[in-house]
């Protein structure tokens, strides 16, 4: 038989959160071979987005990089031009998934951001409420709580 964990969200899960707020969902993830500071998971993008302190962090090379060539929407509504992608592991616990990185040249707050494609890969849920993702790892259930 086999057993799936479910994913859920208590008022347990919001211990050590300031409530009420409207903070958003940052996390330390490791990317590459560094632990990244500023991360932002937003279940709204459809991409996974690299800024360019990152880039710069993470040392990438012209070579590492793919073109890529499709508009984003920022937010504040605003078509911006992607200049590359990379495709990169993210260690999340015992787990590690690749996700596409797109590359853009403007300011953020954020050193980058997660959205469905990494949270889809990984089978996570987030909550910005209780500050935390949720996965599946076998029969249990791990978390990554907001910063």
């Amino acid at each position: 038989m086999n057993f799936r964990p479910i994913l859920s969200f208590s008022e347990e899960d919001k211990i050590r959160t300031i409530q009420p707020h409207n903070d958003a969902l940052l996390v330390t993830l490791r990317i590459g071979d560094y632990d990244v500071k500023r991360v932002m998971v937003d279940g709204g993008s459809a991409a996974d987005v690299m800024y360019p302190d990152l880039n710069k962090g993470l040392g990438l090379k012209p070579e590492d990089l793919m073109p890529y060539n499709s508009s984003l929407m920022s937010f504040d509504e605003k078509l911006v031009l992607p200049k590359d992608m990379i495709r990169l592991p993210i260690q999340t616990g015992p787990e590690i998934v690749e996700v596409n990185f797109i590359l853009v040249d403007t300011y953020s707050p954020y050193t980058a951001i997660v959205g469905r494609p990494w949270l889809h890969t990984l089978g996570a849920v987030a909550s910005s409420l209780h500050q935390k993702v949720k996965f599946p790892l076998g029969d249990q259930v791990l978390e990554i709580r907001g910063c």
